[in-house]
């Protein structure tokens, strides 16, 4: 790895395999770079996720007087949105940079928070102009992948699986920190100022973008061939691991932006105790995440999801148990069990992608190939993985509020059929990981002297 350049440049020739360098100053570039990451993250997520705040101050009383079914859509418009533009984002730090593009993408975030500040709290706003907003604000959900495989080139495979759980759960927490501001709003200034939440991140935002302009940098070892996500894309564990994405990723996201209205709708709450309640859950799933990958580095990433789903399903059904009873205690209880799980499996199941790639690139050392190039090809690789898992994942949130949609459209107010899908796919995903990756031992090839050894699958 080359000596330590100066901040802001691109970092050229970087390779945090190389122990000497990573210890000399490897480790201190990559913490700084880290740190600005969770943070523009954050502020990312808590944008995209500003509508599951906003739609619990709809009500007749302020002149806008949706039902559950177009709230829950509104809520599902951003997630779709950010999903969409997960490829996009992934593949735009490739092209121009961790550094240059976490400016634009904290900077572009001015645009939808502006715009809500503006618009939400009108009396007589058709639903129109709200999902327009609320796409908008979908570019939040696309930082996560442009954070995560600038990450992924930062730091070593060894570290990979903290760092990346750490990265995300930063930003994880974005979802639990615009709930807790919507949760002052209305303590403070009641439900008739949902401008307010909007207008605290107008700040942050501008600051973020200035410091990550100072002090990160770009990294020449994020620079992708072209048409390595195209490679990534014929590879079947990267379905594989997109699928139980889905599962992880998709249940935290999806019962983010939906927990405040099952709890309208399911016990009648007011807008004060379903804030009260929902910012619970995204707080402890996003502090779990990096247990996920810290289990995951120790105990191998396949490992660690399979039990996490087994936990899922079972909290499922104290869901539909609650539900039946008509416990909300019981069924808070049972969705921030949930939420903490989701963060657990986020960070494991993340943590399989390097974990795959370095095995795969150790045998091709084995087979006589330069070990630098074998392992900068799986970094890469790895970040082409990253991004289309987090796309994908990021859907199956949107699936969830649709399910919660046509659950409580048709008059019933329960959500108990859409559970029951989402225990069905929770046991299709622990089906996969038992015959994909516990089933058949991950390749340990006899490793020359000097090469690195991965962390199991």
């Amino acid at each position: 790895m080359v000596d330590h350049p100066d901040k802001g440049q691109w970092l050229v020739g970087w390779d945090p395999e190389d122990q000497d360098a990573w210890e000399r100053y490897g480790r201190r570039i990559a913490r700084r770079n880290l740190v600005l990451s969770v943070l523009c993250e954050h502020i990312g997520f808590s944008v995209w996720t500003l509508w599951s705040v906003l739609v619990l101050f709809m009500s007749p009383d302020i002149g806008l007087g949706f039902d559950p079914g177009e709230k829950f859509l509104l809520v599902a418009t951003p997630t779709i949105v950010g999903a969409l533009l997960r490829l996009p984002y992934s593949f735009a730090v490739t092209r121009f940079g961790g550094r240059n593009w976490t400016v634009f993408a904290t900077a572009i975030l001015l645009v939808p928070t502006v715009l809500a500040l503006y618009v939400v709290g009108r009396p007589g706003t058709p639903l129109w102009v709200f999902l327009l907003i609320g796409a908008l604000a979908g570019v939040g959900g696309g930082n996560f992948a442009s954070s995560m495989t600038n990450v992924t080139a930062l730091y070593p495979q060894r570290h990979q699986g903290w760092a990346l759980g750490l990265n995300a759960g930063g930003g994880n927490l974005g979802v639990a920190a615009v709930q807790l501001v919507g949760l002052a709003v209305i303590s403070v200034a009641g439900r008739t100022h949902p401008s307010y939440v909007a207008a605290v991140y107008l700040p942050l935002i501008v600051l973020l973008a200035l410091l990550a302009a100072w002090r990160m940098d770009n990294v020449d070892a994020v620079r992708t061939v072209p048409g390595a996500q195209r490679e990534a894309a014929r590879d079947r564990d990267t379905w594989w691991i997109s699928a139980l994405y889905i599962g992880t990723f998709g249940s935290f996201i999806g019962y983010g932006f939906a927990f405040g209205l099952v709890l309208q709708n399911e016990f009648d709450a007011t807008p004060l105790t379903a804030v009260g309640y929902t910012f619970l859950g995204p707080l402890l799933g996003s502090m779990a995440r990096p247990l996920g990958g810290l289990l995951a580095d120790r105990l191998g990433g396949a490992k660690v999801t399979f039990w996490n789903f087994l936990a899922m399903g079972g909290g499922t059904l104290v869901l539909i148990g609650a539900s039946r009873a008509n416990s909300l205690p019981l069924f808070v209880t049972g969705f921030t069990a949930l939420f903490v799980l989701s963060g657990i499996g986020n960070g494991s199941t993340y943590k399989m992608i390097p974990a795959i790639h370095a095995g795969r690139a150790e045998a091709k050392i084995t087979e006589g190939q330069d070990a630098s190039a074998a392992f900068a090809r799986a970094r890469r690789l790895s970040g082409a993985v990253i991004a289309i898992a987090g796309a994908i994942g990021a859907l199956g949130g949107a699936a969830i509020n649709i399910a919660f949609k046509l659950s409580y459209s048709d008059g019933s107010g329960s959500g108990t059929p859409a559970f029951l899908t989402f225990l069905g796919y929770y046991i299709l995903c622990m089906l996969l990981i038992r015959t994909v990756y516990l089933r058949r031992p991950p390749a340990e090839p006899a490793t020359p002297a000097g090469a690195r050894v991965a962390s199991r699958v």
